[in-house]
């Protein structure tokens, strides 16, 4: 198997798990807040307390995935130009 054809494979396979993935859980842990919600302080003691509620994922701890989002977009894209 020649190296570019191996590398199309691997890029091919890698694809394809990450559309599945997208379509078995569109929604994965925010990165902001490492999925909890909210960001984590200290207080003067040194102890972990809860912060703030994280804005980017307005505190469920969820964000819809990038494949996800594409897919919702093409297909409202799609939708609004197809007659009914």
């Amino acid at each position: 198997m020649t190296p570019a054809l191996l590398a199309i494979t691997l890029l091919l396979g890698v694809t394809l798990c990450y559309v599945a993935v997208c379509a078995a859980s569109p929604f994965g842990p925010c990165r902001k807040c490492n999925g909890w919600g909210f960001a984590m302080k200290t207080d003067r003691k040194g102890r972990m307390k809860r912060g703030k509620d994280c804005r980017r994922c307005q505190a469920t701890g969820k964000r819809i995935r990038v494949g996800r989002w594409l897919y919702n977009r093409a297909s409202r894209i799609y939708r609004a130009g197809t007659p009914d």
